[in-house]
């Protein structure tokens, strides 16, 4: 540990997990991590790192021929790196050009688009309109149509990266063909080939500018430009949220926000962040689980390598790269929980092993024990291990719930500190995490940076002073708003700062927090009864024969329908073992088959204590996963109701029917 991150961690105290939080206002209940030894709210890990500029420029200061970015120019080279002061040095030349030969403003009221894959250029366009005091707004390549227009319509956007021909081709026909991209006056083009010189030409015919990104780059080496760097309370991102209904928001995030939850993160941890560490960047960087993660690493000075653009390559890239951290959201880490529960598959023996190597290693979990050199990990889990190079020790979850089991089996095989987080984009990703040795299934305690209480919610029956209710954040995380829609702002967070989320937590006797409902998105039964359905469809995706889960329900029916899209990789062996035979697509069509799953679902709700009424009475199985590119689901993996009711809107038609008909 270094003497700058011993003073920051001299901070705060050590927690014991039985005692997590203490009340701070007995009035509305709100508690604190007892990791603050005051009740004063820690917003910098660093006293000099007040901004992502300061943060970035620790990062080239601590370690500045050291590597910071890496990619892989093919799928069979290995990684290549830019170093931190080479990154600066980039950015910079970037940002002078965006002012110098693009018109940019030097200010926060300028905004910059960026539309790409996670890559190096994508990085360089961030850092360079930042040190130069400008706004980012990041979009998923998956956001859509509408919401793309929506999006340049609502910012007045003028200029936007965008990452090759292909995705010029998509914006053009998505946006700039349409009334809403009129505000667009330049593209910045990342890789430009000489294919696509018609396409820039037709581009350029509408009004619109086209510049290659290494033409800005090289522009701002000739005339250079010294920094302009961001203050505090300057927007530093409009974050755009994937929502499940409507047109999205544009959560406005500041440099102090983004600093606050990195120091209130970095605290969680079971050790600092070093320059030695390795990060594996595939979740979308608009998403503001991987901005903030990027954040914490390079104020350290660590590396970033990047995914090679294709998904199916992960395991090739992890076995390049052998990152030391690797983050995901519940639907990855569950793809490794299948794969390791499955590793001995086909032999009685291998199987037999696997067993006995989890039951030990989760036993050593349960008491709070993390590590990889036990005689299991030489005989059973090194393979598993080389899944994320080999090297990983500690993991971050976050974006959605994940089950205790699942989470303990990863934690076992891998031999790593699996760190759970909850929060949203509103409170610039994290506002708690579990603390190291906590594996009670909780979503841990808050962070340093901010205080969390549980308001009353009379219609589900959950109140504060029973320790349930709606969870709601205050502290220097919490977002400036929604970019123009004071309306929502003000649904959002209270005249009193408080942010309120949506979902429904419970504080647990040792002060840690679970969250048990979501207040949005629920819904009466024809009989009165009100229903949660992603707590149910939490509880239903524990089961090994369900991948996605999505319940559906009518106040003008009394039963819920439950869709499942198993596991391709795992369902015909967990059929087989049941008795029965055939294809994935055959199997999903078999009505036996459909029986077997809903009982298992209905057993998994009888023992997390669903009531009947709760509890899927018909079944759909689907073989063809949800995607975000089929608009079933956002790019944080979440389902999008509305679309999902729409996609099978025959079939729930027919299952009404059937379990309407005269017994």
């Amino acid at each position: 540990m270094s003497s700058e991150d011993a003073q920051a961690w001299s901070k705060i105290q050590k927690v014991q997990l039985n005692n997590q939080t203490r009340v701070l206002d007995e009035k509305t209940h709100s508690r604190v991590t007892n990791k603050l030894k005051d009740n004063k709210l820690i917003t910098q890990y660093y006293d000099d790192v007040h901004t992502l500029y300061d943060g970035f420029m620790r990062g080239v200061r601590v370690s500045g021929d050291k590597p910071c970015l890496g990619y892989r120019p093919d799928s069979t080279s290995p990684y290549k790196w830019l170093t931190y002061n080479e990154v600066k040095t980039r950015s910079t030349d970037f940002g002078a050009g965006l002012v110098n030969l693009c018109g940019c403003e030097a200010n926060p009221e300028q905004f910059l688009g960026v539309y790409a894959k996670n890559m190096v250029e994508w990085v360089i366009a961030e850092k360079g309109s930042m040190f130069y005091g400008m706004c980012l707004v990041p979009m998923y390549n998956t956001l859509g149509d509408q919401a793309m227009r929506w999006i340049c319509e609502q910012t007045e956007m003028e200029i936007m990266v965008i990452e090759n021909g292909q995705c010029l081709k998509d914006f053009k026909r998505d946006v700039l063909d349409h009334d809403e991209g009129k505000f667009i006056k330049k593209i910045i083009l990342i890789t430009p080939t000489d294919n696509d010189t018609n396409l820039i030409e037709e581009v350029q015919k509408t009004g619109v500018s086209v510049f290659g990104f290494q033409e800005v780059e090289t522009y701002g080496k000739n005339h250079p430009l010294d920094h302009v760097p961001p203050k505090p309370d300057d927007t530093a991102v409009i974050n755009y949220t994937s929502g499940t209904t409507g047109n999205p928001k544009g959560v406005m995030l500041t440099h102090r926000n983004f600093v606050a939850d990195a120091a209130g993160a970095m605290y969680m941890l079971p050790r600092p962040f070093t320059g030695d560490d390795v990060w594996y960047s595939y979740l979308p960087l608009p998403h503001v689980f991987e901005r903030t993660a990027q954040v914490c690493l390079m104020k350290v000075g660590a590396c970033i390598g990047f995914f090679s653009g294709d998904i199916r390559a992960m395991p090739d890239d992890l076995k390049n790269l052998k990152p030391t951290i690797f983050g995901g959201v519940p639907r990855v880490w569950t793809r490794f929980y299948d794969k390791i529960k499955n590793a001995g598959a086909g032999s009685w023996f291998k199987g037999m092993l696997v067993n006995m190597a989890l039951k030990s290693k989760i036993k050593e979990v349960e008491k709070g024990v993390c590590r990889n050199d036990s005689m299991w990990d030489k005989i059973v889990f090194k393979k598993v291990q080389a899944l994320l190079g080999g090297r990983v020790t500690m993991a971050i979850t976050g974006a959605a719930p994940i089950s205790p089991e699942i989470l303990n089996t990863l934690r076992a095989a891998f031999g790593a500190h699996m760190v759970e987080g909850y929060g949203q984009t509103e409170c610039a990703a994290a506002c708690s995490a579990t603390l190291p040795g906590d594996h009670t299934g909780t979503v841990g305690c808050p962070l340093v940076c901010n205080e969390i209480r549980l308001d009353d919610v009379p219609d589900m029956k959950y109140f504060a002073k029973d320790g349930k209710g709606e969870i709601c954040i205050r502290g220097d995380n919490v977002m400036k708003g929604y970019f123009r829609d004071e309306a929502k702002t003000a649904e959002t967070i209270d005249a009193e700062g408080w942010l309120h989320t949506g979902d429904i937590g419970m504080w647990c006797e040792q002060g840690n927090l679970k969250i048990i409902d979501r207040k949005k998105n629920i819904f009466k039964l024809a009989q009165g009864e009100y229903i949660a359905p992603e707590k149910i469809e939490n509880i239903y995706i524990r089961s090994s024969a369900a991948m996605q889960v999505f319940l559906h329900g009518d106040s003008l029916q009394a039963f819920l329908l439950v869709f499942a899209v198993p596991d391709p990789e795992t369902f015909v062996s967990w059929c087989a073992e049941k008795g029965f035979k055939g294809t994935h697509e055959e199997l999903c069509k078999n009505e036996a088959v459909k029986k077997a799953v809903l009982a298992d679902l209905v057993a998994i709700g009888k023992k997390d204590n669903l009531k009947s009424f709760e509890q899927a009475k018909s079944i759909h199985l689907d073989s063809d996963p949800w995607s975000v590119e089929k608009d079933l689901l956002t790019p944080t993996f979440k389902s999008k109701r509305p679309q999902l009711e729409k996609y099978y809107k025959t079939e729930i038609e027919q299952m009404y029917v059937e379990l309407n008909k005269p017994k």
